[in-house]
């Protein structure tokens, strides 16, 4: 590979085509947007819940965004070079920037975030770093070089505000991150400061007056509402409380009618990076969850066409595997499993099962949620398994789960553009850590296929990594060390007055940098 200059070209390109296209962005003005639930906290670095990702991705920057196309563009990375042998990635960082609170951001805050805070504490930058990065070090105050152990071609998709937030060295370095009193009032590069956080109310977010992007953001401030039904959150978007219903936020009975309000604009788009699958973990470190059979029992059970026909409103795609169909390297060359209450029993019975009870912990994100698991939950019993719903709120459910305290765990996780990083993170060894409800809390262990995810991550060519990734796939849908249920499809809804929502393959996670009210 020669090397590969980006950035400036881009951004221009990028620019251009934003201004013929567009009107002139007005000035000014407040949104009103939802998140749901309420997030846990909104320091990124240590938290990547959904809700977290969708407020702190306007306070947090990382070096690079990302198009729908899923191609990287300048953050606080104004352009990169990526060396002949594809060993060694050189960032330039832009000029200017300064932290909210006035301190200036440099190299040595990239070389502590990536180095030091992320690994400790990040599931899914931790293992690529561990298994691919040889160091990480500053050039001058405005560069950094990343040295990899060899040539790994996903590392430039790590760099996405939720995968890579830059984190403040003088804030952090020396403490201890989880106990941080910045925790609760965090600091950031981004287009948006933290002004107020009322508890079961409101996040409030203002305009950073020195944000480094000049002319940059347009909006004077956005409220996060938190409002705990979704029946009232489609009031309060009918009635003009609110003009954003974040994707998720209502219930799926109410996106047709809602999305036929006067100036009401309705996109699925700004969930490329993600791609999001949802699943049911089992515990498998002991009793009958351990058993392949029991758990190829328990999929045969669950009616996964009723799941996304009924409760998610026809909305979404049955899944096959762990590599979502709509990301690369996905291959249908699996085992499948369709809906059959019979065969379900009749591996249950072989498996061993007595009878025991089987806890399912429950994703408080909502009634969606909460019907999707009394689905499954009379689906399980249909076949002779015992099932206890143990609902919580999203702290509980964080701690429950990051602490592997479930038999079955409700779920759903992003693909982040190449299996190496959103994928491979939920089976491999390595990343069986407590602490986080999304590294491989299962516990599932097969050096098979850590040996074939390891492989596949730094493959020369991508028809390699293809044949890697299909025999992975054909694995780990035979042992189902997850129970797939659903690729789902997200809708966001808006006011047609706001512009500029959705412009990344982040969609509002990173949109309001750019986004301007008529």
């Amino acid at each position: 590979m020669t090397g590969l200059r980006f950035g400036l070209a881009l951004a221009a390109s990028v620019l251009a085509l934003g201004v013929a296209q567009a009107q002139e962005p007005k000035k000014g003005g407040t949104v009103h947007v939802v998140v749901q639930p309420e997030p846990p906290m909104l320091m990124q670095g240590l938290n990547q819940n959904g809700p977290t990702n969708m407020v702190a991705g306007n306070i947090y920057e990382s070096l690079l965004r990302y198009n729908e196309k899923l191609e990287p563009q300048p953050s606080l990375a104004k352009s990169w070079e990526i060396s002949p042998d594809a060993k060694v990635y050189t960032f330039k960082l832009q000029e200017g920037v300064t932290w909210h609170d006035g301190k200036p951001f440099t190299a040595d805050d990239v070389v502590f975030t990536l180095d030091k805070f992320l690994r400790e504490v990040h599931p899914r930058w931790r293992p690529i770093v561990n298994a691919q990065v040889d160091k990480i070090e500053k050039v001058d105050d405005l560069t950094v070089k990343i040295t990899l152990k060899q040539p790994f071609g996903p590392l430039i998709m790590t760099q996405e505000v939720a995968s890579a937030p830059m984190i403040p060295k003088h804030i952090y370095d020396g403490t201890d991150y989880r106990a941080n009193p910045a925790n609760n009032t965090p600091i950031g590069t981004g287009p948006f400061k933290l002004k107020e956080w009322k508890k079961g109310s409101y996040i409030h977010l203002v305009k950073n007056e020195n944000y480094w992007l000049k002319g940059k953001p347009n909006l004077d401030e956005i409220y996060w509402q938190i409002i705990p039904d979704a029946a009232a959150r489609a009031v309060a978007y009918e009635t003009g409380k609110v003009d954003v219903l974040t994707g998720g936020s209502v219930d799926v009975y109410d996106v047709a009618r809602l999305s036929k309000l006067p100036n009401t604009c309705v996109t699925t788009k700004g969930w490329e990076m993600f791609a999001p699958h949802a699943w049911l973990t089992p515990n498998v470190r002991t009793g009958i969850l351990g058993n392949k059979q029991f758990r190829q029992g328990l999929i045969y059970a669950i009616d996964r066409e009723f799941g996304r026909e009924v409760v998610w409103g026809g909305l979404g795609k049955l899944p096959t595997g762990p590599i979502s169909s709509k990301t690369k390297f996905y291959s249908a060359d699996v085992p499948k499993y369709a809906f059959d209450p019979a065969k379900a029993k009749e591996l249950i019975k072989a498996s061993g099962y007595k009878g025991e009870t089987i806890r399912l912990l429950n994703l408080p994100y909502g009634e969606t949620w909460t019907r999707w698991t009394e689905a499954i939950k009379q689906n399980l019993e249909d076949v002779g398994v015992k099932v206890q719903v143990e609902n919580t709120d999203v702290p509980g459910w964080t701690q429950k789960a990051s602490n592997w305290d479930f038999d079955l765990n409700f779920n759903f996780l992003y693909q982040l553009g190449d299996p190496a990083m959103g994928v491979a993170r939920s089976y491999i060894t390595s990343n069986i850590a407590k602490g986080n409800p999304f590294a491989n809390v299962g516990g599932y262990s097969n050096p098979e296929v850590d040996k074939l995810f390891a492989e596949a991550a730094i493959a020369p060519t991508d028809s390699a990594r293809q044949e890697l990734y299909t025999k992975v796939q054909k694995l780990l849908a035979d042992e189902l060390p997850v129970l797939w249920l659903l690729e789902m499809d997200f809708p966001t809804i808006y006011r047609c007055n706001v512009k500029n929502l959705v412009t990344t393959g982040v969609g509002v996670n990173d949109g309001f940098r750019d986004a301007w009210k008529e």
